[in-house]
């Protein structure tokens, strides 16, 4: 080997502010050792897309960042762009992140030489045309030397799917426990910052408004309560509408903030956390959770019971089960004992056992493993 890092380019293909892997991808490439690992982030923008954003925070990491432009979600323009981009930057490793990206790094690593490496974080399934494209990517994976995939029981998807188990690794997502911790803020001034009335019960979540969420349950289950809760969701999406109506009907006092840069407030301002999802890889939101001290009530889905586990630093319940999670929501405001011991132990797992320094050190490791042959041959 030359001794030189690692060249590796994460390629993702997002809309709007996209969501849980941002996180990942944006923080990982700005807390690699530069001395092992020097990253490129490049994202396929789609040029109808007004609300993507994803570049400004880029810019805020100091990550260096290239975005390509799609006049549409197959615009044949950008894999010469593409190349250009592998060539210049002398890339060893094209690390993909989604279905239309693996495609790419598949073609890639034939065209250019390059070795390509994908993260699963999970697959969307609301539609027939987004069940098709997860089946067609998992045989695509198929062909790849490595695929890490973010929770076991998409690791063992991937097994099943026909990915060679030598070749598919858990790498759990990780918080930056430093980061997400106290604001020293008082709660009520945070809540009059978020627009939230002061002495009311506020149960809330974070991420995309879209029907994989189901924060329509989430409304479901305040409903259910009594007194009812304020319920407050940061982020966007096409359920808006959906969501803003069957509050009307729940008589839920329902406050949807939009996408929020710092999320911090958000949780120390939340009485419970909820997680209502269908599905889920590893789901950041319940690290950022657990690092905030936030109580959290979460549906069982994908890997969520790796990072919680039920009555240690939560409460789990079955997805799409409206009563179990308006139940969990009570205990965690009347067993404030319990709560507590719940809380604490939740931050000492993100300190001691998912912390995003110890992950990302491992995914460098990675990186200089599998460029290995490629590097010595350069």
């Amino acid at each position: 080997m030359d001794g030189r890092p690692v060249r590796v380019l994460e390629l993702r293909s997002a809309l709007g502010a996209g969501g849980g892997p941002e996180k990942t991808i944006l923080l990982g490439a700005a807390m690699a050792d530069p001395r092992r690992v020097d990253v490129t982030v490049c994202y396929l923008r789609d040029a109808r897309d007004e609300s993507f954003s994803i570049s400004a925070r880029a810019r805020q990491l100091g990550v260096r960042y290239v975005e390509l432009l799609e006049r549409h979600s197959f615009d044949w323009r950008i894999w010469p762009a593409l190349r250009r981009v592998v060539r210049e930057h002398r890339i060893d490793i094209v690390h993909t992140h989604d279905y239309k990206t693996d495609a790419l790094g598949w073609s890639l690593a034939r065209t250019d030489g390059v070795r390509s490496l994908a993260t699963v974080h999970g697959w969307i399934r609301n539609t027939m045309r987004e069940r098709l494209y997860g089946v067609a990517d998992r045989r695509l994976l198929a062909g790849f030397p490595l695929v890490l995939a973010v929770s076991e029981r998409l690791r063992q998807t991937l097994v099943c799917a026909g990915v060679a188990p030598e070749r598919v690794r858990r790498l759990l997502n990780g918080v930056d426990s430093r980061w997400f911790d106290a604001t020293g803020v008082p709660r009520a001034v945070l809540r009059e910052r978020l627009g939230l009335p002061a002495d009311a019960t506020v149960v809330g979540s974070v991420g995309r408004l879209g029907a994989e969420k189901r924060f329509d349950l989430l409304i479901e289950a305040a409903a259910r309560l009594d007194p009812k809760p304020v319920v407050a969701i940061a982020g966007d999406g096409p359920c808006r509408e959906a969501l803003t109506r069957l509050a009307a009907e729940r008589s839920i006092d329902l406050r949807l903030l939009g996408h929020c840069d710092d999320v911090r407030g958000l949780y120390e301002a939340l009485d419970v956390f909820v997680q209502s999802s269908d599905t889920e890889g590893i789901p950041n939101v319940l690290l950022e959770a657990m690092a905030m001290r936030t109580p959290i009530v979460a549906t069982d889905v994908g890997g969520t019971s790796e990072i919680v586990s039920d009555a240690a630093h939560g409460l789990l319940v079955p997805r799409r089960d409206v009563r179990a999670m308006a139940e969990a929501v009570r205990r965690t405001l009347a067993e404030t004992g319990a709560t507590a011991e719940r809380l604490a132990r939740a931050r000492r797992r993100v300190e001691r056992e998912l912390s995003f320094a110890a992950r990302t050190a491992t995914l460098d490791g990675i990186y200089e493993q599998l460029a290995g042959p490629r590097r010595a041959a350069a």
